[in-house]
């Protein structure tokens, strides 16, 4: 999606992907300065270890505890965070869902899954469940948000009733045979009124085969995907992402036709 940007703009510019073992990410992220990049995306595991690499942390990064997005200045690394606003941006575009008051299911508390919750609750929902395999993670999450959001009813473990929107922020999903994320002996899938994954390849995960089939609106992680790399490439060029050229490129690279 950034290379169809940059031809789309006219800019001699090119993104590529390197893979970095965890221990080599600060030798890597100063010899990408060095090198004369104008800034890097990061996935995980490098989002939760770059805070502590980077020069400056954006108030992005600061809040959320977490860098997906370096650019190289004058001053140095600064640290964003795209993540957040692009979690938002999709479930209101992909899902028609307004967070203010609903009521979320989230599963996984790892990097995606804190930022994720964070954001849900800054957002004014009413009510939030967060289940993980590891529950001690959970809980971690869970006091955070008690002291910074107090009015947030927040809790750990499945819900009793229904909720607007289930939220899948784990990685089980992107490999064949992979177990379901959701133990539906805990909570029916029909019992939620929307389904996100964030995962986008593949495009339909069983988690969201099967809350089609139990008749929950369903979307994918493309839209997250799409929205976080947008505002990193205006971060890094200081120009308007030419959103629709992105999206076709996402579309066409990972599923094969194009839109």
């Amino acid at each position: 999606m950034h290379n169809a940007a940059f031809a789309a703009l006219d800019l001699d510019w090119r993104y590529v992907a390197c893979e970095v073992d965890p221990k080599h990410l600060r030798a890597a992220i100063a010899g990408a300065q060095v090198m004369g990049f104008a800034g890097l995306n990061l996935t995980v595991p490098h989002k939760l270890l770059a805070v502590d690499l980077v020069d400056t942390l954006e108030a992005s990064a600061k809040k959320w505890g977490a860098v997906n997005t370096i650019q190289f200045t004058e001053r140095g690394a600064i640290g964003f965070n795209t993540d957040a606003d692009a979690i938002v941006a999709a479930l209101r575009e992909d899902l028609r869902l307004e967070l203010r008051g609903a009521t979320v299911l989230l599963l996984g508390a790892g990097g995606a899954g804190r930022t994720a919750a964070l954001k849900l609750v800054s957002e004014g929902v009413a009510g939030l469940f967060l289940v993980n395999r590891t529950p001690s993670k959970a809980e971690a999450i869970a006091g955070e948000i008690r002291s910074q959001f107090p009015s947030v009813k927040v809790s750990t473990g499945y819900p009793q009733g229904g909720v607007d929107l289930l939220l899948n922020a784990t990685s089980l999903g992107l490999k064949p045979g992979d177990a379901s994320p959701l133990d539906e002996s805990q909570f029916a899938l029909k019992q939620a009124r929307a389904v996100y994954d964030m995962i986008y390849r593949p495009a339909e995960t069983p988690l969201l085969r099967a809350a089609r089939a139990a008749g929950c609106q369903t979307a994918n992680g493309l839209g997250m995907l799409l929205h976080q790399g947008a505002k990193a490439f205006e971060i890094w060029t200081g120009r308007a992402a030419p959103l629709e050229v992105m999206r076709r490129a996402l579309v066409e690279n990972i599923y094969g036709h194009q839109i």
